[in-house]
């Protein structure tokens, strides 16, 4: 896709836009008492439960469970370049962190939390490492799976391509999709992609930004809302300051909120459904124009967008010879307040595609 800054619009779109955005704001949900809140946690995170189970507020508990791939017990064959000796040493690790893993588990749900594992997904075939988190998890049919993708950088961690084919594996050997955990910027990404990744956009999604508010993030994509919001973690949780502080446990702990009760989380809390799927724009020809800058250039903007700061709206371009196209855009929009205010807007073509060549935007 292409994208352009349209100066002469911006006055237009961000004026229509923003009220959507401000009535679509969730700023500190974790501050309504009647708002459940989700620990989770891996086996480093320090936890004295009985000083955390006094806050009735937490309706549940997702610990960390499986790696990536499986480590191996023999340490024969390719290991990942690692020593004989330091597989060993992560086969001992591995093998301690399953056996917290199921301490947590089975001192969680005697006290009444609700359970739910995660898996830290990285490089390497999906296939297996699905297989290595059901083993090492062994979900249980009220428990929350949970698909954790941590950025983009495929060197790092799992391809949002290969993510697809874990979320269908789980699908197919336990009937259930798991819920997808990631960051605002991924999101976002998954959201504009989302006729690539049919199956992803529309994991329920649980949600880390460590921001006061979120105004305007939703909808984005088929997701109209978060599942869980991680709005605390070491990142912004110090000894002077955190959102939230959990009874037993240090400032690194993650902290996460559901929209609604606890009681209205234990109805949903396994998921295991895709979200309904929002229609597509429908892909019409697609109209290539080069036109010298000298040309004229003419944009209107219809003043019909939706909620949110990424807003659907429409346009037409008319060229020098008097030819019109209509188009839809995706417009973001951003307003900062105070001495410095500024604003701008960013719009880009949607699958009705006009490609201009070159673009004189001084002429909008």
């Amino acid at each position: 896709m292409h994208s352009a800054q349209f100066s002469g619009l911006a006055a237009l779109l961000l004026s229509t836009a923003l009220p959507f955005a401000a009535a679509a704001a969730d700023v500190e949900p974790w501050k309504k008492p009647e708002n459940a809140i989700v620990i989770d946690a891996y086996e480093l995170n320090e936890i004295d439960w009985s000083d955390m189970l006094t806050d009735k507020r937490i309706a549940g508990f997702i610990s960390k469970a499986s790696d990536g791939l499986p480590e191996s017990y023999s340490c024969q064959g390719d290991h990942g370049g690692d020593t004989f000796a330091h597989c060993k040493t992560m086969w001992r690790k591995y093998a301690v962190s399953r056996e917290l893993y199921e301490t947590r588990r089975l001192l969680a749900r005697s006290k009444g939390l609700l359970w739910g594992a995660y898996h830290l997904a990285r490089p390497g075939n999906p296939i297996e490492q699905a297989n290595h988190f059901l083993d090492y998890a062994n979900p249980q049919d009220d428990e929350m799976m949970v698909l954790d993708i941590e950025g983009l950088d495929p060197d790092r961690y799992m391809s949002l391509d290969d993510a697809q084919v874990f979320a269908g594996h789980v699908r197919t050997r336990t009937g259930r999709y798991p819920v997808l955990y990631t960051n605002h910027i991924t999101a976002l990404h998954i959201a504009a992609n989302r006729d690539r990744y049919r199956t992803l956009s529309r994991l329920p999604l649980w949600y880390a930004r460590y921001k006061p508010g979120i105004t305007g993030s939703f909808p984005m994509g088929n997701w109209d809302n978060y599942a869980l919001w991680q709005f605390s973690a070491a990142a912004n949780c110090t000894k002077r300051r955190c959102p939230y502080r959990v009874k037993g446990a240090l400032n690194d702990i993650d902290v996460n909120v559901a929209p609604m009760t606890k009681a209205a989380l234990k109805a949903i809390w396994a998921f295991g459904s895709l979200l309904p799927e929002k229609p597509f724009e429908p892909v019409d020809d697609i109209l290539t124009a080069s036109i010298p800058a000298a040309s004229l250039l003419k944009a209107t903007a219809e003043a019909a967008v939706s909620a949110g700061a990424q807003a659907q709206t429409s346009g037409v371009v008319t060229l020098a010879g008097g030819t019109a196209a209509t188009f839809s855009i995706t417009v973001s929009g951003e307003a900062k307040a105070g001495l410095a205010a500024a604003a701008g807007v960013m719009a880009k073509p949607g699958h009705r595609l006009v490609d201009v060549t070159p673009l004189n935007y001084q002429d909008l």
